[in-house]
């Protein structure tokens, strides 16, 4: 299987983009032994460049302490583009088998002339409202 993205491109300094997390309980989908926790992922390109989106990494937690990792193309199966100013936002969800859990990751950018870039993704909690998580 080829990797997504090739250790041997050369990766720049990482550009001026923010991105902010919303993370929503979904108790209607959700039973013992499988928690779903949608997010809603903000990202805004504060450069002065236009930058593609081409790949995700995700690393997750649970709270039995089980890690999974994620990679993938694009996010919601677009690679979008964000010129100066511009923003993308989309929604998706993750599974734990116990809470609280955590999340958190990086996305692969290319700008035009190819330079790619890794943007992090702080990592955000997974919590049922009103559970109590340590610092």
């Amino acid at each position: 299987m080829q990797a997504l993205m090739p250790d041997a491109i050369p990766f720049t300094d990482s550009p001026d983009i923010q991105v902010r997390v919303e993370v929503l309980f979904m108790p209607s989908h959700s039973q013992p032994g499988r928690l779903v926790f949608a997010y809603i992922i903000h990202i805004e390109n504060r450069s002065d460049q236009t930058w593609k989106l081409l790949a995700r990494h995700w690393d997750i937690v649970d709270g039995l302490g089980r890690e999974t990792s994620v990679d993938g193309e694009g996010v919601v199966g677009e690679q979008p583009v964000l010129p100066p100013g511009g923003s993308f936002t989309y929604d998706s969800f993750v599974t734990l088998e116990a809470a609280p859990g955590h999340m958190g990751g990086h996305y692969v950018m290319q700008d035009a002339w190819g330079a790619r870039a890794r943007v992090p993704i702080a990592p955000f909690i997974l919590a049922e409202p009103g559970a109590r998580t340590l610092n």
